[in-house]
This record gives C-alpha cells, structure tokens and sequence, in this order.
C-alpha cells in the first residue's frame, strides 16, 4: 500500500501578490484584486494562466472559484475547495487542500489565494450590532466581551500567569515584526520602525495586549501556484516542496463557553505533531519560521507547542536578538508578518516561506531550507505547513 502523505509530492512555482493597503484604502474591488494576485503568481512562474484548473481558499473567501474560472478564461475548473473556519486558522490548510487535490489527480494547477477589500465588504475584527446571536458570542457579548482582542486575551492572560511568562516576550515578537518590515519595500510598516519604549508607551487594548500587539487590519490579496513535483522543474524559479501539512484541533478545544481542557493553548499540541510526523522533521530542522500574529501571545504559545522552547524557557528564548534575521536562532517573521507587512488573514506568511526557501526574502535567514508556517492560533480547526528545498526532502521527489 502507498504511503500516504503529501511530502514532496507538490511544489509551489509562483507567488504574487498586490500592493498592500490599510484598511478601506484600496481603490480596486475585491474580485480585481484577486485576480491581479493570481496574474502576477502566474508570472512569476512562467505559467499561461489558462493552465490552472483549480482553486482553493479559506476563511469564506467571496472571490468564488467559478467567477475567478470565467474572468481567467480557463478551458475547465476541476477543483474548488474552501477550509472551513474563519478568520486565518484555515491559510495553511488551503494549501494543504490545493496540494491533495493535486496529489489525487483530481487537478494538476492549483492556485491558492487570499482576497481582501475591507473598504467594499466592511473591516474585519469590529464589532458589529446584531439581534440575534449564537455560538460562541451567546456566551461573550451579553458580558461586555465583543471584540477578537478581548476573547484571544482571555487564553493568553492565563498563559501568562501559568507559565510566569512576562510582557517583555510579547514585546520581542513585536520588535522583530517591526524590524523586518523596515527591509521590505512591500511592508505597510515599511519607513515606520518600532523600539522597546514606543511599544511601552502604547496604549492598552486588552490586557496584556499593547497596542503593538495587535495585528493590522488591510487590503488586498496574495497567491501562489501549486504543480506536481514531477513538473517542479519546467518552471521559472525554485521549486518550493510542500514536506508537511496538517489541520485540526485537540480535544474539545472549540468548547463554546470557554471551558475547554487545555484553554490556555494555541491548539496545536496534535496538530503539530502531525505535521512532523509527515514530514520526518522536528524543530531542530527548522531554519525559519513565519507565525501568524493575530496577536503577540498566540505566537508565545504556537511556538512553545511546535516544540522550539518549553513555557517555563519563553522569557529566555523570545528575545529580539534570537528572533532577528540573518542569524538569530529562530529569525520569525521576516518580511514583517501581520503586525507590520500586511494582515492578509496570514497568507503573506505562506509566500514570505516560499521566499526564505528561493533564498529572495529581503530578511534571508542563514538556514532557510526548512521553513515553518503556522496559521492563525487560538481557534479551530488550525493548522500549518513545512515548506523546504530539493534537499530537504532527502529523496527524489516523486
């Protein structure tokens, strides 16, 4: 029986992407922006872009595949998938579905993608008056807690106080967002650096959470172009290899009224270690790590639980100095991230991944074969991917 698993089976060969803009302040339409983020990935890998048959998204994307498939002119569409979830749980996952569509023969080009518009659509992350409301926010709004900020701050404060972790940790993952935006041109944050009293000074949001704790809010959208690793080679760059994907959640971790077993979590405890099962890695392999930030203390706890540090060692570990590229022991973040290149729901991550691993990141890590992307913490289902070099596979790819 073949073995099953997505390890060196697809490679990425295109990204692209558009201007990033704050929030409300692009002057395209949604549906345009994706399909200038698709245009430009299937220009960066040479790739007629009638030759993709497939689309997958997350977070309920409104760039719906059929309409992208009818603008482009595709001869057919044969893959269209959507990760349940919202928010930036579900960016890596897309790709993973992208992937398994290829893998199974049921599409041969699949572009992934993320597409924003806050101005056109409404801004993400505000609240909202509602009459009616279920779920979740039954048992958050009707007690003052309303906003993405307040829920995520729950878990981390309890993170905090369990593990004696200081503020000083969150604050070094900010720095280092900031510092590597200053070196990328692309960086929505680009020309306005961070120090440890601008962010000291800043005001609260929701305690422990300064202002630069908090990811941006944005628009425009990001794409890349996924073939058969057998194809890998006929393209204009780099193959990119997909080594690991995984998604899902540990036990009972959507627990509504916040009562679930392991609250203080980033809910990767099981999904990290199926993505290193797969790809026959562990966090010593890894060179370089792209988190999303939706908040700073997610980050805390996603790294803790992909095994770089135990809880008790994150006040020693999350310094500005090991987190810096090009030789920090674990560069994080470096085109900017969510706080400081563009909140594109985190897909920015997966592409600034595939550049670390070109060796074209305007932060490049000194060990960059293996590089990390971890989606959108604190919610379910998560996941993640490793992305690696021809050599990191240690195979022939198939």
């Amino acid at each position: 029986m073949a073995q099953r698993t997505l390890k060196g089976r697809v490679a990425i060969v295109g990204i692209g992407e558009t201007h990033y803009y704050k929030h409300g302040q692009s002057p395209d339409a949604e549906f345009k922006l994706a399909l200038q983020a698709v245009l430009r990935a299937c220009a960066d890998a040479g790739l007629d872009p009638r030759h993709i048959d497939g689309f997958a998204s997350y977070g309920d994307d409104r760039s719906e595949a059929t309409r992208l498939a009818s603008a482009l002119g595709l001869p057919r569409l044969r893959s269209a998938t959507m990760q349940w979830g919202g928010g930036g749980g579900g960016c890596c996952a897309a790709v993973a579905n992208g992937a398994a569509a290829i893998a199974t023969g049921q599409a041969d080009c699949v572009v992934v993608f993320r597409s924003l518009n806050q101005g056109q659509y409404g801004r993400f992350g505000q609240s909202a008056g509602s009459g009616t409301i279920s779920g979740e926010r039954a048992y958050l709004v009707p007690y003052g807690v309303i906003s993405p900020p307040q829920r995520f701050a729950m878990r981390i404060q309890r993170y905090m106080h369990e593990h004696g972790i200081r503020q000083e940790a969150l604050r070094a993952i900010a720095l280092a967002s900031y510092h590597h935006a200053q070196a990328n041109p692309r960086a929505v944050m680009h020309g306005k650096p961070l120090d440890a009293e601008k962010y000291d000074a800043s005001r609260w949001i929701a305690e422990p959470l300064h202002l630069f704790d908090c990811c941006m809010e944005n628009d425009g959208a990001a794409a890349i172009v996924m073939v058969d690793a057998e194809r890998a080679a006929d393209f204009a760059h780099k193959p990119v290899y997909l080594l690991g994907a995984a998604s899902g959640s540990s036990h009972r971790f959507a627990t509504h009224a916040h009562n679930s077993p392991s609250y203080a979590s980033a809910n990767f405890e099981t999904v990290a270690e199926d993505l290193y099962r797969m790809a026959g890695l562990g966090p010593a392999d890894v060179g370089v790590v792209q988190s999303y930030e939706n908040f700073t203390g997610g980050v805390v706890m996603a790294l803790a639980e992909h095994r770089f540090f135990s809880p008790q060692e994150a006040n020693d570990f999350l310094t500005l100095e090991n987190l810096i590229a090009p030789s920090g022991r674990l560069p994080l973040n470096t085109s900017g991230g969510n706080l400081a290149e563009c909140y594109m729901h985190g897909f920015e991550l997966v592409l600034e991944a595939v550049r670390q691993v070109r060796g074209t990141s305007t932060a490049q890590a000194a060990r960059s074969d293996v590089a990390l992307v971890i989606g959108g913490p604190m919610v379910a289902p998560a996941s993640n991917l490793l992305l690696g070099s021809r050599d990191a596979l240690g195979e022939t790819p198939r």
